[in-house]
């Protein structure tokens, strides 16, 4: 069985990756300090990737606002639900929204829509 997360934690640790990502671009243009324009451009590349995460981190924080809250049947703790199947955030529990899903095994194809 694969690992599953939270799809509010999955896209926050996008963001963060992208920040550590955006840090070691700019740490690759400190060794081209002879060049002025390749040390630029990684410097420009890695604030770029930063502020794509900024932007990550707002759209996950505007989504998580409107995320159904449930208490976790598991742990009994307060966690957010996006779309028709999700994770417990701190318990891993499946957890869904649709009775028809009920009893099923867990699957993230659930949240697609069927053309």
């Amino acid at each position: 069985m694969a690992k599953y997360s939270s799809k509010i934690n999955k896209i926050r640790t996008f963001a963060l990756s992208l920040v550590f990502v955006g840090f070691l671009i700019m740490y690759i243009g400190v060794f081209f300090k002879e060049s002025i324009w390749l040390s630029t451009f990684f410097m420009l590349l890695g604030v770029l990737s930063i502020g794509l995460s900024t932007v990550v981190y707002f759209w996950i924080g505007m989504l998580s606002t409107k995320a159904v809250r449930v208490v976790c049947p598991g742990c009994e703790k307060e966690t957010k639900v996006l779309g028709r199947v999700d994770m417990c955030m701190h318990c891993r529990e499946p957890l869904t929204l649709d009775p028809g899903l009920e009893g099923k095994e867990f699957d993230e194809s659930y949240n697609r829509k069927k053309s």
